[in-house]
């Protein structure tokens, strides 16, 4: 999130979209409804059901799953067209005014350097600026140039009428028309609106697109950097941002800092020339400090054996030869590649896409090891209905955790607020916590190193792994934070914050993001409850927020080129002639507005309407795709599904077409159950409530079906076939898409074969198959048909 819960009460408007915040994230909507109730804000939600967010909508508009950017490049059109822009801030603080390379093209669904071969867009040379003699990118600010982005830009989405959004996303013209009038309403300064959305954005195979989409309508209106305003994400559990900002996905080291790869960055020289450059003196260019943040990490990761005669042990860090994410390690454990697996808090025969083929994947282990509060459906993978144990040869280790009231440390919510917890009971028996899961592990490891040697030794035996107090005998999250914070090497002092990292070995930092959290004091275990003087409700002495406690970021982008707010009733940062005042500033004190550009992670400081060079693998500006399986072709190009994304050989059989399964399928989540199950499917008290895998379906698919509510029916695609219990609803209603009446099949995704309660899991059903930037998996979107069980 860019913004936080709170400041959600300071939006006009407030646009859902791939989300049900109502029921999925209920802390956000206290905010929402002070909003609606105290600004007279208005509430749009867009959803292919009507969702409870919906029913306290000030507008819904229903959408067909994977339509997206078809709906949302509707509304850049009819802002563009309408000139609904904020001129100045679109001018001054994003790429529109600049010009791109004219070798760059766009025909039929494919921009220009395509190889169809490799389903690849190789080195993107065309997608760049024109540049001056200075190497800085040439602008023309009146945006009359056609090869300024905003020409390029008008010109892509005027094919996105009106008209075509109905036929593609089968939302009626009308309600259309009325979201895209109420969201552009906020182009003026005065007004603002938040955009706030979850997986039902991310999980498709354009997912990053997507978001891109609601980043470049936040743009054109200015509601960048502002109170009330932003995009935001909304995340699934109280820490999967902290686990995001830790490195929990492959292509990352904690702090965003680039997973090393094989080919881009096989030396630490190499490494450290991907830092982007850039020579426009209005630039901040923040990921410029690249190697301070690095080298830090490296010296928190090794200690003494990280020198510069050795480039900090940068040899060490493993190198991916290829993208790991969950679909790809799953299709190397079918093939063998991989003999043993952790799985901690996870539980992927129920949340993994294409999930039959997960369960043959792990019947293929040598060994697993689940940590996790009860045995859940993974960890008894081996006793599913259709499995013969004696034919599976995977040794099984359950390892009982602790739960997150039974251990100390931080959280880090959807806002970016990291939180410190206390403990409130011991864990029973001999449950443990995950970071003495960990670190008994390591100790463990080492002094088998020790005694028995092993391959490459040097990474075990002389890491910097030291987080047990004196007296103590289980690792203290205290010391973790602390190593997470930074520290001088030579005297073992915190630093202050990220400023003081520096790229010689002289500091240790193991996350530049969250440096300044423990600087001496524990900030993230702050709870003041005073506001700051602007009074819109950052309470800085809260918990801490990264990075450097700033509430909003980007918020360079609250003010014009003279330092005033866009609307000083709901001011964030101001500028007095010589200082900064209000939160804390993007991009450092000593810089005025004038000086500096306010989107310091992108090289340019402005924000990307195009996206230029290699940031994105699938286009610079957002195109509509189909689903891998859709039940019609493309109305806007002659490609079908997104032409870079990945299809994996090995499945490539797996997808149905709209002839075997006419039905559009979609998964999500119920306030009484959380994520897998596991967690609420051994609570007998939640289980009287939901009971049993069920799905939603229309009344005018029931009747054609001949089901009636509570009927048992089967769910059946090229994957699989489930079991469920009918919800015949009029929260689903068919969609007239391109002329023709689309039914929808709605399914939770929490139940499978294991814990007390049991079900079918609907991710039986899901493709293997994820987004072109990031490989999510396409859970929101493929094809299925129903029948009534006899």
């Amino acid at each position: 999130m860019t913004n936080h819960w709170i400041d959600i009460k300071n939006s006009d408007v407030i646009f859902i979209i791939g989300s049900n915040a109502a029921e999925n994230h209920p802390a956000s909507f206290r905010w929402i409804l002070d909003a609606m109730q105290n600004r007279g804000a208005k509430l749009i939600v867009v959803d292919p059901r009507f969702t409870k967010s919906a029913s306290m909508a000030s507008l819904y508009a229903p959408l067909r799953p994977g339509t997206d950017l078809a709906f949302l490049g509707g509304i850049m059109n009819y802002a563009l067209q309408k000139d609904l822009i904020q001129k100045e801030y679109v001018v001054e603080y994003t790429n529109a005014a600049y010009l791109v390379n004219p070798a760059f093209k766009f025909n039929d669904g494919l921009f220009s350097g395509y190889d169809a071969g490799k389903r690849s867009y190789g080195d993107r040379a065309t997608w760049t600026y024109q540049v001056d003699d200075k190497k800085v990118p040439r602008q023309d600010k009146s945006l009359k140039d056609p090869q300024c982005v905003y020409q390029l830009m008008k010109k892509h989405y005027s094919r996105y009428t009106p008209e075509m959004v109905e036929r593609v996303t089968g939302c009626p013209k009308e309600t259309f028309l009325k979201v895209a009038e109420i969201y552009t309403s906020t182009h003026k300064p005065n007004r603002v609106a938040t955009i706030m959305y979850a997986m039902g954005i991310t999980q498709h195979t354009v997912g990053t697109q997507n978001v891109r989409a609601l980043a470049m309508l936040q743009l054109l209106m200015g509601n960048m950097g502002v109170a009330g305003g932003g995009i935001n994400a909304l995340r699934g559990e109280s820490n999967v941002q902290g686990s995001t900002d830790h490195a929990l996905l492959f292509h990352i080291l904690p702090g965003y800092l680039p997973a090393p790869d094989v080919k881009s960055h096989p030396t630490f020289e190499a490494y450290n020339n991907t830092a982007p450059k850039t020579e426009d003196p209005m630039s901040i260019n923040w990921w410029s400090h690249r190697p301070k943040y690095l080298v830090s990490q490296l010296k928190a990761f090794y200690g003494d054996a990280a020198t510069k005669e050795n480039n900090f042990c940068y040899d060490w860090l493993p190198k991916k030869s290829k993208g790991v994410p969950f679909i790809v390690l799953f299709e190397d454990m079918l093939k063998g590649v991989m003999k043993g697996a952790f799985f901690m808090g996870t539980n992927p025969i129920v949340g993994g896409p294409n999930a039959n083929r997960n369960a043959l994947a792990m019947e293929k282990l040598d060994w697993l090891v689940a940590a996790d509060l009860w045995e859940t459906d993974s960890s008894i993978f081996w006793k599913r209905p259709g499995a013969n144990p004696t034919q599976i040869k995977t040794e099984v280790f359950l390892l009982p955790a602790a739960a997150s009231m039974e251990k100390e440390g931080s959280v880090s919510n959807s806002g970016r607020w990291a939180q410190w917890r206390y403990k409130a009971v011991n864990p029973p028996g001999v449950a443990k916590t995950d970071l003495d899961i960990m670190d008994l592990l390591f100790r463990e490891l080492r002094e088998l190193y020790k005694k028995e040697g092993g391959k490459f030794p040097d990474p075990i035996l002389k890491a910097n792994w030291n987080y047990i107090e004196h007296g103590e005998h289980e690792a203290s999250p205290h010391l973790v934070a602390k190593e997470i914070n930074g520290y001088t090497w030579a005297d073992k002092k915190q630093v202050k914050n990220f400023v003081d990292l520096k790229d010689d070995g002289s500091t240790a930092c193991g996350n530049w993001l969250y440096s300044g959290s423990y600087p001496g004091k524990n900030l993230m275990a702050r709870r003041g409850t005073k506001d700051a003087s602007n009074k819109i409700g950052m309470f800085p002495e809260w918990s801490w927020c990264w990075p450097l406690n700033r509430r909003i970021i980007y918020n360079r982008a609250a003010v014009n080129r003279k330092g005033e707010p866009w609307d000083d009733t709901r001011w964030v940062v101001k500028w007095t002639g010589s200082k900064w005042k209000g939160d804390i500033v993007d991009g450092g004190p000593t810089a005025g507005p004038e000086a500096k550009n306010p989107f310091i992670m992108n090289n340019e400081g402005v924000g990307r309407l195009f996206g230029a060079g290699k940031v994105l693998t699938d286009g610079p500006f957002t195109e509509h795709y189909e689903p891998m399986e859709s039940p019609t072709t493309n109305l806007f190009n002659s490609q079908k599904v997104n032409p870079a994304s990945a299809i994996l050989n090995e499945v490539a059989g797996q997808f149905g077409n709209a002839g075997q399964y006419p039905y559009i399928a979609t998964s999500y989540r119920v306030v009484e159950h959380w994520q897998a199950g596991a967690m609420t499917r051994n609570l007998p008290w939640l289980n009287e409530l939901v009971p049993d895998m069920f799905c939603e379906i229309s009344t005018s698919l029931a009747a054609a079906k001949g089901i009636k509510n509570g009927d048992r029916v089967r769910i059946y695609n090229a994957r699989g076939n489930i079991r469920a219990y009918a919800l015949v609803t009029e929260r689903m209603q068919p969609l007239m898409v391109n002329g023709k009446p689309v039914e929808m099949i709605g399914m939770i995704w929490h139940f499978g074969p294991g814990c007390a309660a049991t079900g079918d899991a609907c991710n039986q059903l899901t493709p293997s198959i994820g987004d072109a930037n990031t490989m999510i998996p396409e859970f929101k979107a493929f094809l299925a048909d129903i029948r009534k069980e006899a």
